[in-house]
């Protein structure tokens, strides 16, 4: 029984002390402290969510710097730091919080400039303090100790060079999203770029464009009049320009992308001696964007186009006076060269 009574007291005890605790950090010793600031920073965003307009923004201003001031105080009460430096993790809590406010947007809070300026603000936060001394009212300026200035640079370039960083993965990223087809080159050299995936044929615009124009080539010349193909060879730059706008829009491409680095452009050869009619149609799509080969790349898509005998029903034949007709057979592949193509034209 006295075993019973004493686990019990224990018990009540345990359960009082987390009691106490619980009080002290939800209720303030004075009125003057971190949870009033914290308290008047959710009453500011209950209101808010009540007004309109510039009376929601402005009460909305002051939870965020009620928020601020109060994480602020709490984080530097007793402060931990972050390892292998003297910044509080509370600065770095406290920049966070200044970066979304400052830098944020009204519907997600979170944007690429609140990453990147976020370590810069949180050692900003932590240099501030060492240009003040006292604290409350009687705080007065003054010039760090020579000890502490080195400190002081060095956490502050530490941070603005990791900003920098920051800032340039999403510049790298930015860039990816806006020319896939960059992802087709070669980063095995690279120190900074790193490729998690193989790009698919999909994201190279030069890729889809010939393939795509396989078909429409086919389409348009196989079984036509010989001379009417003829005719469409002699102006095969601007026919397949004309062909390449169509993919362009019903594959929603980046037109961006393919005005600036993507140059479409045909070579007629004659792969037959021994027949002056036949022509192997060359098309190259040439990379002029970035790339780690000095000379670029381009990628080629051949086809065969000559003539053939018409049949006796083929109305085409009858109203023409070359009776041939066309034939185009197209290579399925498409390569890829590192250097400059041969001569157009």
């Amino acid at each position: 029984m006295n075993t019973l009574f004493k686990d019990l007291l224990g018990l009540t005890g345990f359960i009082s002390d987390v009691y106490a605790g619980i009080k002290k950090f939800f209720v303030p010793d004075r009125a003057y402290s971190w949870q009033t600031l914290l308290y008047l920073s959710l009453f500011s965003w209950a209101i808010s969510s009540f007004a309109t307009g510039a009376i929601k923004d402005t009460i909305a201003f002051f939870g965020w710097l009620f928020l601020i001031a109060g994480t602020s105080w709490y984080t530097t009460d007793d402060p931990a730091r972050v390892p292998g430096t003297y910044m509080p993790v509370g600065a770095v809590i406290t920049g966070f919080l200044v970066s979304v406010f400052a830098f944020g947007k009204q519907e997600t809070g979170i944007t690429s400039g609140t990453i990147v300026l976020w370590p810069t603000i949180s050692a900003l936060i932590t240099a501030i303090p060492e240009f003040f001394e006292g604290s409350g009212t009687d705080a007065k300026a003054q010039l760090p100790k020579p000890e502490d200035r080195q400190k002081i640079v060095v956490l502050v370039a530490s941070c603005m060079v990791l900003s920098c960083w920051i800032q340039f993965y999403f510049v790298v990223n930015n860039w990816l999203e806006e020319y896939p087809s960059v992802l087709s080159d070669n980063f095995n050299r690279s120190t900074f770029v790193v490729r998690t995936e193989v790009p698919t044929n999909n994201s190279l615009n030069g890729t889809v464009i010939l393939k795509e124009l396989q078909p429409k080539l086919e389409r348009q010349l196989n079984k036509q009049s010989w001379s009417q193909v003829e005719r469409w060879l002699q102006n095969a730059n601007t026919n397949i320009e004309n062909l390449t706008q169509e993919i362009i829009q019903e594959k929603r491409l980046k037109q961006k992308e393919v005005r600036e680095f993507w140059r479409i452009v045909t070579q007629k050869t004659n792969p037959n001696p021994k027949s002056k009619d036949d022509y192997l149609l060359n098309i190259f799509a040439i990379w002029i964007g970035p790339s780690s080969s000095p000379r670029g790349y381009y990628l080629q898509k051949s086809c065969e186009i000559g003539p053939i005998a018409a049949s006796a029903n083929k109305s085409t034949a009858q109203k023409s006076d070359d009776p041939r007709i066309a034939e185009v057979d197209c290579d399925p592949r498409i390569k890829r060269t590192n250097d400059l193509p041969p001569a157009q034209g």
